[in-house]
């Protein structure tokens, strides 16, 4: 099976923000394990390159939050 490693874009970092933009939301399929919670785009690629993973990058929620962590219809 191949190794694929999904991660999203944080929700608080502002455009041109000195901050690591992406947060790993899980590995599957590998003995990858990664320490860090978020993460730059060119770590994301290194990591990709040296262990043969692919990165799925995960669509943010949208829309109105009701503030219990449910989005409304």
């Amino acid at each position: 099976m191949a190794t694929k490693i999904f991660v999203r874009e944080r929700r608080k970092v502002e455009k041109g923000e000195k901050k690591p933009r992406f947060r790993i939301v899980g590995v599957s399929g590998s003995d990858v394990k990664v320490y860090a919670n978020h993460v730059r785009r060119s770590e994301l690629d290194q990591i990709s390159h040296e262990t043969g993973a692919e990165i799925i990058y995960l669509q943010a929620g949208t829309g109105p939050k009701t503030g219990d962590g449910q989005q409304t219809q």
